[in-house]
């Protein structure tokens, strides 16, 4: 149940109004993570600006929504893994591969060396080790490509994060992850 209601683009004014429109627009709708980040104009901004910087970047799509897809596993949320999972699809990732994705896997040892290493970032809360960094490097990553894996994952424990708190209702075909570490 939302313990923060999303706001509909009717209900908003202002900028508010114009970014949850131009989400609308880009996306055929307003999914309700970012309706209910409308509570707050800069923190939505802050998300849909940061998600569109790391667009211009070096890692394709398809790899950033699997880094998100671990980092939604790993922080039991639900909503992400619900809403990545189907924006996986819509960039041609079969349903067996994002699954593998949730848990830090891939077909592809190179996606996986990210994956291994974006889970690694979200459960040391950013104290990898330096064999985890290296074996990153070793799969032909530059160190510009693992900022923008850490960046992603950084965004990812953000929105995980506030659907724990908001309670985010899930508008995608739910994915369901495990219960939630609490202690």
């Amino acid at each position: 149940m939302a313990r923060i209601q999303p706001i509909e683009i009717d209900q908003a004014d202002g900028k508010t109004k114009s970014m949850l429109q131009n989400v609308s627009d880009s996306l055929g709708m307003v999914p309700n993570l970012m309706s209910t980040l409308a509570h707050s104009p800069a923190a939505l901004e802050a998300y849909l600006v940061f998600g569109k910087a790391l667009g211009g970047g070096s890692l394709t799509a398809k790899l950033r929504e699997q880094i998100a897809l671990t980092a939604a596993n790993v922080n039991t949320c639900e909503y992400c893994a619900s809403a990545h999972t189907a924006l996986g699809k819509k960039f041609g990732i079969d349903a067996n591969e994002l699954q593998k994705n949730l848990h830090a896997t891939s077909r592809d040892p190179k996606v996986e060396a990210a994956l291994r290493f974006a889970k690694a970032v979200v459960v040391r809360q950013g104290w990898v080790t330096d064999e985890e960094l290296e074996h990153v490097r070793e799969a032909g990553y530059s160190d510009g490509e693992i900022n923008e894996i850490i960046a992603t994952t950084s965004i990812s424990i953000f929105t995980n994060y506030f659907n724990h708190v908001a309670g985010t209702e899930v508008d995608f075909p739910i994915v369901e992850v495990g219960e939630p570490n609490t202690a």
